[in-house]
């Protein structure tokens, strides 16, 4: 499989062209690309978040920490003093960042349920809900941030799996087929577990932007148009007729 500094420099490189050409044509403004770029980059190791001992984890659950540390400041600052907030935003980053990563070093698998489409959709999805809710994006950018992070997350298990492949000795190698599949059909208590971490999202989601421009939506439109007056506009009606 790819390196850490492999995984990184493709998904950059990949999220600053993408990001280049939405920029171009006038997707999201100039002050958001950066962040794009970073979330992409982000995506490429994110889905070794399982390994035992890399860069990638030690960098993923840093960057939870600081998440989760701004959200504290974010939130906690309307309700409590500021030394309180402060060491609650401290807990949460040296917890996550040291004992949560250890946890979760303890109680997963390399290659198994994070190597999954399932998991790249869930990633994104809570992506897209941070950037909404706590990050005040409006729905489309909450979303493309959630898609920059997807793309990332395919490009590390697309590597993954072009690793996979011994050009030399023209043969598969036994982990071809781990990193892209759609979930992990061999450890069903972790795939299900995960997938009810996906749908108990679907509250939090940010609403669809593009949602008026959906068949159904076009369908409903006219008849909507064409309705009955209410029963107030009714009233009224009758009352302007009785007294002119």
């Amino acid at each position: 499989m790819a390196n850490f500094r492999t995984h990184i420099s493709v998904a950059a490189g990949i999220g600053a062209a993408a990001t280049s050409y939405g920029l171009y044509i006038g997707l999201w403004p100039l002050a958001h690309a950066p962040s794009l770029v970073l979330l992409t980059a982000l995506g490429g190791v994110m889905p070794d978040i399982d390994a035992d001992k890399s860069r990638s984890v030690r960098l993923i659950f840093t960057v939870l920490a600081i998440v989760a540390a701004f959200i504290a400041l974010s939130i906690g600052r309307a309700y409590f003093s500021m030394a309180v907030v402060l060491c609650v935003a401290l807990g949460l980053y040296v917890g996550i960042r040291d004992a949560v990563s250890v946890i979760f070093r303890l109680t997963t698998r390399h290659r198994a349920s994070w190597h999954s489409l399932l998991a790249s959709g869930g990633i994104s999805a809570a992506t897209a809900a941070l950037s909404y809710h706590f990050f005040a994006q409006g729905p489309r950018l909450a979303w493309i941030d959630g898609g920059a992070m997807c793309l990332g997350m395919l490009i590390h298990l697309a590597l993954d799996e072009c690793f996979s492949i011994d050009l030399e000795g023209a043969r598969l190698k036994r982990s071809f087929g781990t990193a892209l599949k759609f979930f992990d059909y061999r450890r069903p208590v972790a795939t299900t577990l995960m997938a009810g971490a996906v749908v108990a999202l679907w509250p939090w989601l940010p609403p669809w932007p593009y949602a008026s421009d959906m068949p159904a939506a076009r369908c409903i439109k006219p008849v909507a148009a064409q309705s009955t007056p209410s029963l107030s506009a009714d009233i009224l009606s009758v009352f302007a007729r009785q007294n002119p």
